[in-house]
């Protein structure tokens, strides 16, 4: 075997290899179940505004 083909069957090995890790790294994500959000019941929005007072004898435009 001449260099080329040594290195393509290394890079082609590493492609093989990663592509089973990931599809491994799919299936345990997946096994987790339904991916749900949060509820939004239980958030409290609560808005405060806050009151400016104008200081005796100064001018507002």
């Amino acid at each position: 075997m001449n260099r080329g083909k040594i290195v393509a069957v290394i890079t082609g090995a590493i492609s093989v290899l990663l592509a089973v890790a990931y599809l491994l790294l799919v299936q345990l994500l997946d096994f987790r179940g339904e991916m749900v959000p949060a509820p939004v019941s239980n958030l409290h929005h609560q808005v405060e505004f806050a009151q400016l007072s104008v200081p005796t004898g100064v001018n507002v435009v």
